[in-house]
């Protein structure tokens, strides 16, 4: 195994390595590999001796990775990026969908994936839910992720903090409102780090940038619905399929909107539970092949046929 580190992040898994030696595992079965994805990334998917790729990351580098393999056709498996849909209907127990809708973005400071940054909310119960939501976002404590009180760390980096903003602003230009947050945090001791309150925008269309593209972020573009067809519609008019949420107390509902949304996870009542038996990956642009579940083993193994004459 050839594990090729991120490069804003390198020093876990290079300890991870130590660990490894020290418990016993010898040497040269695991080689960890630091590097930049043009350099050290591309030298691995495109090497023959390189049997099958599996990465997790943006799809735009999904992609640079599917064309460097073309030269070998090695096996790939991609688990790539999200606008994951999380759909509350006015009949959910609002008492766990609130905490429960907001900390599917604001989780990790919404550096997740799967987050489920499309909030649809049944009309009905739009302006006082969004309302909890963003009651509940002014609570959540932001600051150093080595302080145990901290629920909203940094982003990872500069670039990461610029991407951010930058939806931010033109989140606002295109027409939506932060109701809560919007901007990065300038004042005291966080004002030097990379920081970004919880943010909840309303009035988005779902054309708008931020509603299409993954910000990556803890920001949510809330928008209301009327029915199960409408919403059903509308959380597949996205390029990818990764996660998606279903809040409701209707098991009939939950099972048909389950059906209708084509993504590789759905959460019912809940968001982000995981589990290693548990299939994890996505359709469309979210990339293909599982990890987890007896599917990920499939993604390394290969069927031979032996046939043998005896006579």
């Amino acid at each position: 195994m050839v594990l090729k580190l991120a490069e804003e992040a390198p020093l876990t898994p290079l300890r991870f390595g130590e660990l490894l030696l020290e418990a016993g595992v010898p040497e040269g079965v695991v080689n960890i590999v630091p590097g930049y994805g043009e350099t050290a990334g591309v030298a691995l998917a495109g090497h023959p001796d390189v049997d099958k790729v599996a990465f997790t990351g943006s799809h735009l580098t999904g992609q640079l990775i599917i064309r460097a393999l073309a030269g070998n056709l090695k096996r790939v498996s991609l688990e790539l990026g999200g606008k994951s849909p999380d759909v509350v209907f006015a009949d959910a127990d609002l008492a766990s969908a609130v905490p429960g809708a907001a900390m599917a973005v604001f989780s990790n400071s919404g550096q997740i994936c799967s987050a489920g940054t499309r909030l649809f909310v049944e009309r009905r119960i739009y302006d006082d839910f969004i309302g909890q939501v963003s009651e509940f976002a002014q609570t959540l404590k932001v600051g150093n992720s080595l302080d145990p009180n901290t629920q909203i760390g940094p982003l990872v980096s500069q670039q990461q903090l610029e991407r951010v903003t930058g939806y931010l602003a033109l989140g606002k230009q295109e027409g939506a409102r932060p109701v809560v947050g919007g901007e990065r945090l300038t004042e005291g001791a966080l004002a030097s780090g990379y920081f970004i309150p919880p943010t909840v925008f309303t009035d988005v269309q779902d054309n708008m940038r931020i509603a299409q593209e993954e910000i990556f972020g803890p920001v949510i573009a809330a928008i209301p619905f009327t029915d199960i067809e409408e919403v059903a519609r509308r959380a597949n008019a996205t390029p990818f399929g990764l996660g998606s949420g279903v809040w409701t107390r209707d098991v009939s509902k939950a099972h048909r909107l389950a059906k209708a949304i084509r993504a590789g996870s759905v959460w019912i009542n809940c968001y982000q539970a995981m589990d290693p038996a548990v299939p994890f990956g996505g359709y469309k642009m979210s990339g293909y092949g599982r990890e987890s579940g007896i599917q990920q083993l499939d993604e390394y193994l290969n069927v031979k046929a032996v046939w043998i004459r005896t006579a």
